[in-house]
């Protein structure tokens, strides 16, 4: 079963792409509505749109890590132990950006919504660009060395070296273990800066297509307006660090099936937008961004975390795999379950097609009042 490991890198490919793709258009709509709404009632509206749906959009993170640390335990843990600050990082965010959703309609105070909605979009803003900066790191690596422990009791290690990796036997080679020895800032480089740029305007193109998908009346015309000025933002950033990416790091030249696919279908969606078709825009800029994530994946290939300091260092596939059986439990379940969440999703999104407006948002806003009445105090 030597191909399985290929298998689940593909999967966790998918699973990545499931929520880039769906949560990328929750990011955009969180930067942009507080820009795009002119009252509470179009903030209403554009929280609206994706109301049904983010949630069930987080579960493909959870999918794509839980499946991580099942398929790929020796990934899971060089990235998470080496880039533990920056994931830590984005966790908050995304605890702070949940809680905005949930607690701003709980108290009826126009001041405690607008707090609540200024730390949603800042959330929104700081993790659109992070997950960009964490994935360019993937592709064009880190500074990852294998070490084995020299001493238990005081947990000592030692470098090992890349003629000693390449002679090592297969006992040997079980006792090293990779670790990211670069600190947090070994993370920001010029290209890594530059993938969170391409995340970051990627969705806020995608949201801003959604909201013109999904809203009627001035709203809807300002976001057509700001979707059309984005996407040509997004294929510009995209274009240039994909390119960058591909004639600098990728190990490939299979990437430049996807990186091609991806150029297409952004530029389709930027003339889509301009054209003001919305259900074309978002169709073309959902594929471009998911083979963009295809591009990611083939770019590190063989590898699922490259080392910048000498190659040899650097995590294959194989190495990282968890065992046969393992591998083939976990795909029996895969099988029979993300069809089924495939299934549900593309449900869910049916039953909430239609179009709002702020002719649906009652005049009352719900959630307790910050006045007590005179007989309770």
């Amino acid at each position: 079963m030597e191909f399985l490991p290929y298998v689940w890198f593909v999967l966790i490919g998918v699973l990545w792409t499931g929520y880039l793709t769906l949560e990328g258009f929750d990011f955009g709509v969180g930067m942009l509505f507080t820009r795009l709404s002119r009252n509470p009632k179009e903030r209403r509206v554009s929280l609206n749109t994706i109301g049904p749906h983010w949630d069930g959009n987080e579960v493909w993170l959870l999918t794509a890590g839980g499946a991580t640390f099942a398929a790929f335990p020796e990934w899971y843990a060089t990235m998470f132990s080496g880039m533990y600050l920056a994931l830590f990082l984005i966790l908050v965010l995304l605890i702070v950006r949940i809680t905005a959703l949930e607690w701003r309609g709980k108290i009826n105070d126009e001041r405690w919504r607008r707090r609540w909605d200024g730390i949603h979009t800042t959330s929104a803003w700081g993790v659109s660009i992070l997950w960009g900066v964490a994935f360019a790191n993937l592709v064009q690596g880190m500074e990852i060395e294998v070490l084995r422990i020299t001493d238990a009791a005081t947990q000592t290690f030692e470098t090992v070296s890349a003629n000693e990796i390449e002679s090592a036997t297969v006992a040997e080679a079980a006792s090293f273990t990779h670790h990211l020895t670069g600190g947090f800032f070994s993370l920001l480089t010029p290209f890594t800066i530059v993938g969170g740029l391409v995340t970051l305007s990627l969705f806020l193109s995608h949201g801003a297509i959604f909201l013109a998908l999904k809203t009627a009346g001035e709203l809807q015309v300002r976001a057509e307006k700001y979707a059309a000025r984005l996407s040509l933002v997004s294929l510009v950033i995209t274009g240039a660090w994909a390119l960058w990416a591909q004639l600098v790091y990728a190990t490939s030249m299979w990437s430049w099936i996807p990186l091609i696919i991806a150029a297409l279908c952004l530029v389709g969606a930027a003339v889509f937008a301009q054209r003001g078709d919305e259900l074309r825009a978002f169709i073309a800029n959902f594929v471009g961004i998911a083979a963009a994530v295809a591009f990611i994946f083939t770019a590190m290939f063989p590898y699922v975390m490259r080392s910048s300091i000498n190659e040899a260092y650097s995590l294959s596939i194989e190495q990282a795999t968890a065992t046969g059986p393992t591998q083939i439990i976990m795909l029996v379940a895969a099988l029979i379950f993300v069809p089924i969440v495939i299934g549900y999703s593309a449900w869910s999104y049916k039953v909430f097609a239609k179009r709002i407006s702020v002719d649906d948002i009652p005049d009352t806003a719900a959630g307790l009042s910050r006045v007590m009445d005179d007989n309770r105090r």
